[in-house]
Parts: structure tokens; sequence; C-alpha cells
């Protein structure tokens, strides 16, 4: 079989960073490469720098298991063209192997993608954009996909959220999943920003992407929520069960202010005393993720089973009552009492307490909980109420909504929202984040332009830019403009109404000042989601 060439770069440490795009196949190794140049083309080659569309991200492949990010050996090639080889089987002639011993280097396809010989993901052949990185590691290897973010999130998007879900949720997902890229965080390796498993997004490449996922990304490019002009951390879960939670109960971390508890319905009050829960969760009651599987649940313990759970915090004493001692608006349980006859024990954080009251090896699905006890008199007692005195406890029963954490858009609720009431992703995100606008990711202007791409369906839009400003230069896409900010020493942001220089889709623009400013583009305001 005929292979597209693949370009091998072997890299002395001093010279890691490098960005070509060769039109003919180069290789160069540690051994022949020149000292002052480690990436000098041979002879008759050309090398193109091109510019990235958008952000790099450096994202660490896991194996087949996604445990493990140390490799001893992989092997690495290209496809005959992008998109079009799902089924192709690799032999040893078309395949470039990597260990220790030939690390740091760098893989990338001239055209078509690459593959990583035996790596599956979504039950096929992994395959990936842009260019991969061999990072030495002690006396194993990362391997590092260096690609652009618009592009990566085409890997993600279809994997944390499923497909049918509709385009305006798949939208919302996109938003969320960039915002989850490119907010600052501490990184997974010294050597990559990301890992492709649950612990960062899921990241399966580019052999899962879908046209409809696809879609989704590219018109939301460029776009993350922002609340007073930063990056949030955009946090989502499967389903709320009707009522989302404040950051603060969920994680016992200080609140964001955009990460509210909020009922679907408005009307609806908070759930955070035992009879409001329990009358909650008991029942199916109007909600936006009414459609998931997980929006209500039941699970049921022996009395002796259950104390055989809990034996690793209690030590084994028979179980009597758990009981709520706190929750949270939704309902959620942020301490958790379990009165045994050796004492009374609490355990808190919604996690925790999930992970912890396990049924058949597995984890509540959510923390939004309410108990009912059974006792051996016949009587059947809600937590938080008084039990028969002298009666044995016989088996708990426990009444559930949601599936996750519950903090930020429900994914169920997105689906919903989107496909059957026919809401846009905008009004998704804001419903589910506080407060919060739309735009661009905030940059630092100055002489050097800075240059954003981003994708608005409404021909609106607004520079703002951080503290005084008296001018600001622009070239938007393609013309160059000169705006008068304006604005007072106490006024916090200048606003620049663009509306008349963008189009529907795609826009690019570029903008410098002649002082360092803080600056993004806003394309939908907070809180009420009107556009500009």
């Amino acid at each position: 079989m005929i292979l597209t060439a693949f370009v091998v770069l072997a890299i002395p440490v001093f010279a890691q960073h490098i960005e070509p795009v060769v039109m003919e196949p180069v290789i160069v190794t540690e051994e022949s490469a020149p000292e002052a140049d480690a990436a000098a083309p041979q002879q008759g080659s050309t090398v193109i720098v091109a510019p990235p569309a958008s952000e790099i991200v450096r994202v660490g492949i896991g194996d087949n298991a996604l445990k493990n990010y140390n490799h001893r050996e992989v092997g690495l090639f290209c496809t005959r063209e992008a998109g079009g080889a799902a089924a192709f089987s690799p032999t040893d002639m078309a395949v470039k192997r990597f260990t220790a011993n030939n690390a740091p280097a760098v893989f990338a396809c001239e055209s078509g993608l690459m593959g990583v010989e035996g790596l599956k993901r979504a039950g096929s052949q992994a395959l990936y954009r842009g260019k991969f990185e061999i990072v030495r590691n002690g006396d194993r290897i990362n391997l590092v996909n260096v690609i652009e973010v618009e592009d990566y999130l085409k890997g993600v998007v279809p994997n944390e959220m499923p497909v049918r879900f509709g385009l305006e949720a798949l939208k919302a997902q996109s938003v969320a999943a960039r915002n989850y890229v490119l907010a600052p965080r501490v990184k997974s390796s010294p050597n990559y920003d990301v890992v492709d498993s649950v612990a960062a997004q899921v990241y399966f490449g580019a052999n899962t992407e879908k046209p409809l996922s696809n879609q989704a990304v590219e018109e939301t490019c460029g776009v993350v929520a922002l609340y007073n002009s930063d990056l949030i951390l955009a946090m989502y879960s499967s389903t709320a069960g009707g009522y989302t939670e404040n950051y603060s109960n969920a994680f016992l971390l200080p609140q964001r202010p955009y990460l509210a508890a909020r009922p679907d319905i408005l009307s609806q009050t908070p759930l955070n005393s035992e009879e409001a829960a329990a009358e909650y969760y008991k029942s199916k009651p109007d909600a936006y993720d009414i459609r998931s599987p997980n929006f209500r649940w039941e699970r049921e313990w022996e009395a002796d089973e259950l104390s055989a759970v809990l034996k690793k915090v209690t030590g084994g004493a028979a179980l009597k009552e758990l009981r709520a001692r706190k929750r949270g608006d939704s309902g959620k349980i942020i301490d958790l009492e379990i009165v045994t006859t050796g004492g009374v024990f609490v355990v808190s954080k919604e996690l925790v307490i999930r992970r912890l009251l396990t049924k058949d090896g597995k984890a509540l699905p959510s923390a939004n909980v309410v108990f009912e006890h059974e006792y051996d008199d016949g009587s059947v007692v809600p937590s938080g109420s008084a039990a028969p005195a002298a009666v044995k406890l016989v088996r708990i029963k426990a009444f559930g909504g949601g599936y996750g954490h519950g903090v930020g858009m429900s994914q169920y609720g997105a689906g919903f929202m989107g496909s059957e009431l026919k809401r846009g992703y905008e009004y998704i995100i804001q419903h589910y984040y506080t407060g919060v606008a739309l735009g661009t990711k905030p940059v630092v202007l100055g002489a050097a332009p800075v240059t954003q791409t981003f994708y608005t369906r409404e021909k609106k839009a607004a520079i703002i830019v951080d503290g005084k400003l008296s001018k600001v230069f622009a070239t938007i896409n393609g013309e160059e403009y000169q705006f008068e900010a304006g604005g007072g020493v106490l006024k916090r942001h200048n606003t620049v109404d663009i509306s008349k220089y963008i189009k529907k889709g795609t826009n690019t623009v570029t903008l410098r000042c002649d002082d360092k400013k803080r600056a993004y583009i806003e394309l939908v305001k907070p809180a009420d989601g009107d556009v500009w």
C-alpha cells in the first residue's frame, strides 16, 4: 500500500520548538543535523512556516486504557488522505518507531492524518490532526499531540456529548470545552497541557469527529464565556436533576458567582430542607433534563449490606441511620451523618459521599438524595425524623436525581433546551452560567497587533477595552479603522461598537493600541441574553 510521506525530525535538546510544514519528505537525525540549525532542511526541500489559525494545545496521548502516559515505544504512521484511512492496517515498513533512544523528535504528515500503531479510540484506529512530539521522560517517552485548539475541539465535543442532542447543545458544549482548554490551569505534565481522558476532557482524535459536532465547533469558532472580562471555569455534568448547585457547596471551595445554584423552573424554591428535598426527588417535576435516564433513580440496601459498605468509615459498627446534616440549594448533601452503634461519623463533599454509598460496587449517580429507613416493627421513617424506640434497622432506600456533580451546565438539559425548546446556544450558556457574556478570549493589546477570529450569527459585536483609552486601531475583515474609545479615568471599560463593520459568519479582527490594554470582543452581553 502506498502511503503519504511522513516527516520525522529528531531534535537536539536545545532546539525542541520548531514548527515546519514540509513540502518534501525530510528526515533529520541527531547525528546528521547541523549544530547551528537542528531543523535545517536538506538541499532542494521547501519549508513553509504557517501561522496557526487558532491557539495551540499540547495533548498527552495515553494507552488504550487511558491510564499510562509514559510509553516504552510508540509506532507512528501517516494515512493516504485526511479522513480516508480508518481501516488502514500499518505494516512494519510503514511505521516509524520511537523510544527514549531516538527522542526528542517531531513526527508530521505532508497530508492525511497521523496514526498510532495499536491504539484504539471509540473502537477504531486512533487518528490525529496536527503533529506529534515525542518527548523523553526518563527511560520512557511521552507522546504529545500538538494541535490547534479548534481542531482539538472537533475531537472532544462528540466524545463529551452525544451528537443526537442537536446542534445548539453541541455549540454550548463547544463553548464550555473551549473555555476549559483555554483557561489558565496547572499543566497535566511539564511535557503537555492536558491529557486525552476524563481527567481533562475526552479527546479521541480525528477518527471520532462527526459532521454535526464539527459544525458546532466551527459556528462557535473563537467564542468563550466570560465573567467580569475573565474566562469562566465552564463546569458541566450529565444531569443536574432539575436544579444546579453552587460551586462552593459541591466542592467546598470559594464560590464562583457564575456557578450559582439555579432551578430549571424559576418558581421552584430551594431544596435545602429535608422535606423540600424529599418532595422534589420522590417526584418527577418539569425540568430541562427530564429526558435523562438518571433524572430520577432509586437504590436499596439491607442494613447489614450497607453497614459492610461503610465499614471503612465506621469500623464495622452496626448502622442505625443516615442523616443529611447539611444540604445545598439543589438538595445535594454537603455533610452526611452516619449514625451507628459505635457513634456518629460525618462525611463531607458530594463526590466523597456518592463514592462512599456504593451499591453493587457502583457509586451513587449524585448526592441529590434522600433516604427512607425501614425498621423491624414495619415502620418506614424518612431521614431526619425520629425512629421508633427499641427497633432495629432492616433496610434503607435512597431516592435521588441527577448524574454527576450538578454544577454548571446540565448536558441533558442543554439537549432538551436546544432540540425541544428551540433555544440557541447563547441562551443555554446564560441559563447555566449566571451573568456571563460571550466573546473572544481577552488579550493584551499594545503596539504589536493581535488577531482574533470568531464566528457570530448576529451581525453584532463590540470591542471592550479595560481602563482609560483614547484610540483603538483595528483591521476588520481586511479593512482598516481607527476608533476613538473615549471614557474617563473612573470608567472601568471602554466600549467600541463595531457591529456595522462585521458580517454574519466568520470574522477576523486585528487590534492594536499605543498603550498596553486588556481587551476582547463581546458578542453577547451578560445576564439578559441581548446581543450588541
